[in-house]
């Protein structure tokens, strides 16, 4: 699937690390290191400007490398960029660790996902469909 880009960063466009790989790496673009401070945030630009096709999102998701090594997520996992939207893709990177922080222009904060997706269209009803679960939810499935 080709997806239209504008790099207007100094870096790389984002690549896949391996041949079987779902997310594409994607660097920080800030003209200078940004400190996060524990629990801190920060939204993080990378330069780049994709026109999506109709029918398909992107989403923004954490490294796994950088969540368990450092403690640094993607704060709305996953973040999604809608096909209509044409600003600048930006990372909100949290700090959940107890120590700072430092993004450098260049690193690799997080993953672009290409995913197809649906539009849903209501269906007014009174009554739902029965189910073995029924109304059970947060953690009412157990531990198996």
């Amino acid at each position: 699937m080709k997806v239209k880009v504008i790099n207007r960063s100094s870096n790389p466009l984002p690549e896949y690390a391996t041949d079987l790989a779902a997310g594409l790496d994607v660097r920080a673009d800030n003209p200078e290191p940004v400190l996060i401070k524990p629990l801190g945030r920060a939204l993080i630009p990378t330069g780049l400007f994709l026109e999506i096709p109709a029918g398909f999102e992107v989403q923004v998701r954490p490294r796994s490398g950088l969540a368990a090594k450092k403690g640094i997520t993607v704060l709305n996992a996953p973040g999604t960029i809608d096909a209509d939207y044409r600003g600048e893709v930006c990372v909100i990177l949290v700090n959940l660790s107890d120590t700072d922080f430092v993004v450098e222009r260049g690193e690799r904060v997080a993953q672009l996902v290409l995913a197809r997706h649906e539009r849903l269209e209501w269906e007014p009803a009174q009554e739902l469909a029965g189910s073995g679960r029924g109304e059970g939810g947060f953690g009412s499935t157990g531990t198996k």
